[in-house]
């Protein structure tokens, strides 16, 4: 089957994520309305290189710590397209409440940007519980990932497992401010657009991001 969490977002495999939705919704209600903060949710960064990067949106700015200890070519990635402006005027394009949201590869006029693949290094020590973020990619194509992103709304301990294609989902950093935009965004309206599907009606634009530091 294909990856639950994909670069492209055509109709192999809409149905899979709607089912998905509607169950994870329901598994998940308690813990979205319970937890509309990190409150709950702790991250080690012990003796670990990491990177700080601040998100603006269109809805509220958001807070990240990416490591470079544990997935370095990812954080590397992430980092050298945050410089070129890669994300700047970009949206998040695939909201499913009780999953994840996802951005960093459309423009506001719905255009698909490109950048080189990386390495798909999700076999690290880090987990796509909430608040964390991994790199998006193609079912099929573990390596496939080069600059769309998700940020985990719940614990989706199903993407830490090896999927059919030998390999899982690349966490590479977590949120450390503005979970409460992330949910938000979560909560918008979705409709369907040029054939993707959980496209949030309203555009949640990506203002800029902006590397904080390198320590």
């Amino acid at each position: 089957s294909e990856a639950p969490v994909t670069t492209d977002g055509h109709s192999e495999i809409n149905m899979f994520a709607r089912t998905l939705r509607r169950n994870l919704v329901k598994k998940n209600r308690n813990l979205i309305k319970k937890s509309t903060s990190l409150n709950c949710v702790r991250f080690s960064s012990t003796n670990q290189k990491m990177v700080s990067v601040l998100m603006e949106t269109n809805r509220g700015n958001i807070g990240l710590l990416l490591n470079q200890s544990e997935a370095p070519v990812t954080t590397e990635n992430f980092v050298n397209l945050t410089k070129k402006k890669f994300f700047d005027g970009t949206i998040f394009h695939r909201v499913i409440p009780g999953f994840m949201v996802q951005g960093g590869g459309f423009t506001t006029s719905f255009e698909q940007k490109s950048s080189p693949t990386i390495t798909n290094e999700w076999n690290n020590n880090l987990k796509n519980n909430r608040g964390s973020i991994a790199m998006a990619r193609i079912g099929g194509l573990p390596d496939s990932a080069s600059s769309q992103f998700f940020i985990n709304l719940v614990d989706n301990t199903f993407l830490d497992k090896a999927q059919e294609d030998g390999a899982a989902y690349a966490v590479f950093g977590h949120v450390t401010s503005g979970m409460d935009v992330v949910d938000q965004i979560s909560q918008v309206p979705t409709g369907s657009r040029q054939g993707h599907q959980d496209v949030p009606s309203k555009d949640i634009e990506i203002i800029s991001v902006t590397v904080q530091d390198n320590e």
